[in-house]
């Protein structure tokens, strides 16, 4: 028989608690061992309890959310999933993710939701899938802010724009999207699009504080928006982006419906624009999305790179790439940058 699944549940609203544990226990794979009022009672109970999982609200008396997070991750690790209906609020989605959090779900209509069934079986599976991370590879990102009133010259170069940087993502993709543009020079002749689960809802206040911690120039991918050097686009997996070329010779994004494999079009559709000047890479995730993607791009001569399975917090979409043999380079997640920039210059001189 297999074991379920124990989940914690922390949120000071009674009603909030009644209605995740209902929820939850409708599947039956899935067990509540507890609830918990605020962080602080939470972490005491994770360290009796012994849950797998714990859903966390943010805003709480005692202790927050943010607050219990750091101390999770120090004292008593456990995968987090945020459930919290301050997602339009950039510092704490933000900060939930760079802390580890495994993911962040709004609460469908503010802090007492009357309508939270219409998420149930998304909840559920986010909860089913946070119980199979890889918790050693969840880590906190150390960031330095950016000065906004800098000398913008200086801060992007405005080089030419000669490659396009396409990076596909599921679920636990932010903290290593966060680090590898805290390194990658932005003075490199490159864009980057980036395709990561991670709610629209929350996806605008996220890609505010994203901005103000790395040197890039970072956006919410938009329809129409011509790509410039320099600039990260960042979309949502429930997104579909590909690109096209308007009347002055620009490349433009594409946005449309969701999609089955939002990765697939985005690394195919990155293929057919930029040619061998085309870089696909793959992070942490579920599923086998950006696997038929990655083999257009290496026939279209472009270069294919994935994390290191050993540094993922979900590593079944590189393992599937990896066994189907459309990856040129897989790289330790710490040297995501040097990799790509080394691949920029050598590929340059070569055309020299």
């Amino acid at each position: 028989m297999v074991e379920k699944i124990k989940v914690l549940v922390v949120d000071d609203a009674a009603f909030m608690v009644k209605a995740v544990s209902e929820l939850l226990e409708s599947d039956p794979g899935i067990k509540i061992v507890g609830h918990a009022r605020n962080g602080l009672e939470g972490l005491e109970k994770i360290k009796t309890l012994r849950p797998d999982v714990i859903t966390l609200d943010m805003d709480m008396p005692v202790m927050d959310g943010i607050t219990t997070i750091r101390h999770i991750m120090i004292e008593a690790p456990v995968p987090v999933v945020v459930l919290s209906s301050l997602f339009s609020d950039g510092n704490i989605t933000f900060e939930a993710l760079r802390l580890g959090a495994v993911d962040f779900l709004p609460k469908p209509s503010g802090a007492i939701s009357h309508d939270i069934h219409r998420a149930k079986q998304q909840l559920i599976d986010r909860v089913k899938l946070a119980a199979v991370v890889n918790l050693h590879n969840v880590r906190r990102v150390k960031l330095n802010r950016w000065d906004s009133r800098e000398d913008l010259a200086e801060r992007y170069g405005f080089q030419s724009l000669d490659y396009l940087l396409a990076i596909g993502t599921t679920l636990g993709g932010p903290n290593t999207s966060l680090r590898l543009f805290c390194n990658l020079s932005p003075k490199l002749p490159i864009a980057a699009v980036v395709v990561q689960e991670i709610s629209p809802k929350i996806l605008p206040a996220f890609v505010k504080k994203f901005d103000e911690y790395v040197p890039w120039k970072v956006e919410v991918a938009r329809d129409g928006a011509v790509l410039e050097q320099g600039v990260c686009y960042v979309s949502s997996y429930e997104n579909t982006i590909t690109f096209q070329v308007n009347s002055n010779r620009e490349v433009c994004l594409q946005i449309g419906t969701a999609s089955d494999k939002p990765l697939d079009a985005l690394f195919s559709s990155t293929a057919d624009i930029f040619g061998r000047h085309a870089i696909g890479l793959l992070l942490t995730g579920i599923g086998n999305d950006g696997t038929e993607g990655f083999a257009k791009v290496k026939k279209n001569s472009g270069t294919t790179i994935a994390q290191e399975v050993e540094t993922c917090v979900y590593p079944n979409l590189i393992q599937c790439a990896v066994e189907r043999g459309v990856v040129d380079w897989v790289v330790n997640e710490n040297e995501l940058s040097t990799t790509i920039a080394a691949l920029i210059e050598n590929t340059a001189h070569a055309e020299v």
